[in-house]
């Protein structure tokens, strides 16, 4: 059944901008700064108390600038205070976060501070009984940690912030870590690093205990363009995005070996010399559209973790994840490009003992395309030498030798449709002219690099390599032979009906991600068996995902598009539609083993 076809070169729908729409009449959404101020001052002269206080909470990575000077200028207020001014100092911040950041420019431990850890708690008592003795007053505490400052205001504002908008935000030095004054710093990466390990965790904490409280939530992340909706309007359209499929906003970066397939496919700016990568299901990175009537607001797709768990996740899987989406999609593209980075990932009681994640990064190629040179590094040879091969990797980088890696690495053809297995600790790359969908657990930060081909990054400078790191990690048992028998081929039937064929294609029995492929030109039966699956259509035009009983919407889906079914949906379809009615499609799904 498995038909063979090349996707470059044609035409696609693909979805670059999906969103759950809120059919809530009742719900609008404020653009404009100006209007945005109406609506509050409105609500604030509503509040029948002399005195007022209003707190505007801030994830890290609001322009502050922008922000605070609309609402100081703008809001009608007695007195306007940034809670920044109730902090540690400085050098005390710095001091405190300097374990969890550490010196190294790409990892560091994952914090277990809280947003109360940043403030001075003299300054913070003598503030609030400040506050309890005013009268007659409107006050407004604005920034990250007002909601800590005053728990209990008589209006609470959220201005929440997409982590892809805050990267880019790091990249152009316009926004500071919590506390400090470092946007300048040189190397960009060193504010992703301590956002990734600290800030964000520390926000994330916050935030979890607010959602439910929030009287209005602001959307800033296009500068210039901010919108307001309330806090019930997000809440709803949380609730709808759990009862059906839906896809969170996919991403695209480019790379020093990006290729030209997603260009193709997903009908990107012509621009760009390459596509590397596409972020199409990492909910700790990836945006979820809210569409209320004709406008949108974008949010963080944790947040929909954070309210609704055990119904997306399903009660097994949360009870070993908690509110952590443990699935990650996303494209690696190296057709037309170069090999990716030679690479490990760390076993878990590496990244448990040296980062504080309670779970690694194991994870699997799937080849969506591949021309006829294709190749994926994978394990090691049979006759491999340790010492032989660590040494020439510590030569390669401060010599600025060659590291021949065919020497030492095997490497494997590969075509379309095939399912490679990694496991964490398995040294692997993909090779040049191929188009991998990569499915893996979430933890995306902690990427050993060995060797990467002497080339730069895309800012001109060489690209952090990890020899100390990986040589702890790298599972030298895993040569060509076992590689062989465990990681490469494991496609195994497991049933077949009227037009459809179901397969296992993995993972490795060390990974607790499964994965199934079902091949079909009719309607095929699913069921989350109350836990998250994720799916991509990795063959034909076009499917609609269909609830039996009519609990949710048809919902459709394009080549290359991928799309999460909460655990609470149950029962559902997948049927080919449009064009592709006649011909067969394919999809791999991926959902937790329990």
């Amino acid at each position: 059944m498995k038909m063979e076809r090349s996707y470059l070169n044609k035409s696609s729908n693909y979805n670059k901008t999906p969103f759950v729409e809120v059919r809530n009449e009742a719900y609008k959404v404020i653009n404009g700064w100006s209007a945005i101020a109406a609506k509050l001052n409105k609500q604030i002269s509503s509040i029948d108390k002399k005195k007022k206080i209003v707190v505007i909470e801030t994830y890290q990575g609001v322009i502050h600038e922008e922000v605070m000077k609309n609402f100081k200028t703008e809001l009608q207020y007695n007195r306007f205070i940034h809670v920044e001014e109730l902090m540690l100092s400085v050098d005390s911040i710095k001091q405190m976060v300097f374990p969890d950041v550490t010196n190294d420019r790409l990892f560091g431990y994952l914090t277990r501070l809280v947003i109360d850890s940043f403030f001075d708690d003299k300054k913070v008592s003598a503030f609030r009984k400040k506050i309890e003795a005013d009268t007659d007053e409107t006050i407004i505490l604005y920034g990250t940690g007002a909601a800590y400052v005053y728990s209990n205001p008589d209006l609470l504002i959220y201005a929440d912030m997409t982590r892809r908008e805050i990267q880019l935000r790091m990249q152009q030095h316009l926004v500071d870590n919590i506390g400090v004054k470092n946007r300048n710093v040189e190397d960009w990466m060193l504010l992703l690093k301590q956002s990734y390990f600290v800030d964000w965790r520390v926000c994330d904490r916050l935030k979890r205990k607010l959602l439910n409280k929030w009287d209005y939530v602001v959307d800033t992340n296009i500068q210039g363009q901010p919108k307001l909706i309330s806090g019930k309007a997000i809440l709803e359209g949380l609730e709808t995005a759990i009862q059906r499929p839906f896809s969170v906003v996919p991403f695209f970066d480019q790379g020093p070996w990006g290729g030209q397939w997603l260009r193709s496919i997903c009908n990107l700016d012509p621009e760009p010399d390459n596509y590397a990568w596409c972020f199409n299901c990492v909910p700790e990175e990836n945006s979820l559209l809210l569409k209320f009537g004709n406008d949108f607001i974008k949010i963080p797709s944790i947040n929909l973790v954070f309210r609704y768990p055990v119904e997306l996740l399903g009660d097994p899987v949360h009870s070993r994840f908690g509110d952590e989406f443990p699935i990650r999609f996303n494209f690696l593209d190296t057709m037309g490009g170069g090999n990716l980075s030679l690479q490990v990932h760390p076993v878990t009681e590496y990244i448990q003992e040296k980062f504080g994640m309670h779970y690694t990064q194991d994870e699997s190629y799937y080849l969506m395309d591949a021309k006829k040179d294709a190749v994926v590094y994978l394990g090691l040879k049979n006759d491999v030498d340790p010492d032989t091969m660590l040494r020439e990797l510590k030569e390669a980088q401060v010599e600025g030798e060659t590291f021949e890696a065919e020497k030492h690495v095997q490497t494997w053809p590969v075509k379309k449709h095939d399912h490679v297995l990694i496991p964490a600790g398995t040294v692997h790359s993909s090779g040049k002219n191929s188009m991998v969908l990569e499915i893996s657990t979430t933890p995306n930060y902690f990427t050993f690099k060995l060797w990467d081909w002497g080339r730069l990054g895309l800012d001109g400078k060489p690209r952090p390599i990890n020899i100390e790191h990986g040589k702890n990690v790298i599972q030298w048992y895993r040569t060509t032979d076992w590689t062989k028998s465990n990681l490469i081929g494991r496609v195994e039937k497991i049933a077949e009906g009227d037009g459809w064929i179901e397969e296992r294609t993995g993972l490795h029995e060390r990974e607790f991600i499964e994965t199934r492929r079902h091949w079909f030109t009719k309607k095929t039966e699913h069921y989350t068996n109350d836990g998250v699956n994720v799916i991509c259509l990795v063959e034909g035009t076009q499917v609609v995902v269909e609830s039996p009983t009519n609990n949710f919407e048809p919902f459709v889906i394009n080549y290359a598009e991928v799309f999460i079914v909460p655990a609470k949906v149950g029962k559902y379809t997948i049927t080919p539609y449009g064009s592709a009615v006649g011909t067969e499609c394919a999809t791999i799904k991926a959902y937790v083993r329990f």
